[in-house]
């Protein structure tokens, strides 16, 4: 098996760290943790769906709530697609969905909770790769 150059080895680090971000469990994924990485998906989706439902989609709000938001970014970047997510006030203006009080708290906890469970994932699929525990897809053995 050839050696890879440490600047190999710091791209793949890097392209498992994206990937995990993007998708959380992608980078178990990709390093063929395949069942770790249906685990990981399951739970922090299904935590920040939980997190959507309590609390709607008027829990992520970047100018309002900005740590939280950090938080809630920590899980995937489509977490900004759902933050443009727009309503027509009775003025007919657009306006961002709005919910208060403590199902508005309760979903922004969870949400943020589902980002900082997917940064334990994104350094544990890293750790993994950097470590050699796993299988690179599209490696020699593959063949």
């Amino acid at each position: 098996m050839a050696k890879r150059s440490d600047m190999d080895h710091g791209l793949l680090l890097l392209i498992v760290a994206i990937l995990a971000w993007i998708v959380p469990g992608g980078g178990h994924f990709f390093i063929k943790e395949k069942k770790r990485a249906a685990i990981i998906f399951v739970t922090i989706t299904l935590t920040f769906a939980v997190g959507l439902y309590i609390g709607s989609v008027g829990v992520i709000d970047p100018p309002g709530a900005w740590p939280w938001y950090i938080g809630q970014m920590l899980t995937t970047p489509g977490v900004s697609l759902l933050a443009n997510i727009k309503q027509m006030d009775p003025n007919g203006e657009m306006v961002g969905i709005v919910s208060y009080g403590n199902p508005h708290d309760y979903g922004q906890i969870y949400t943020a909770i589902a980002g900082a469970l997917n940064l334990l994932a994104i350094l544990s699929a890293v750790y993994m790769a950097h470590s050699g525990r796993g299988e690179m897809i599209g490696s020699e053995e593959d063949e």
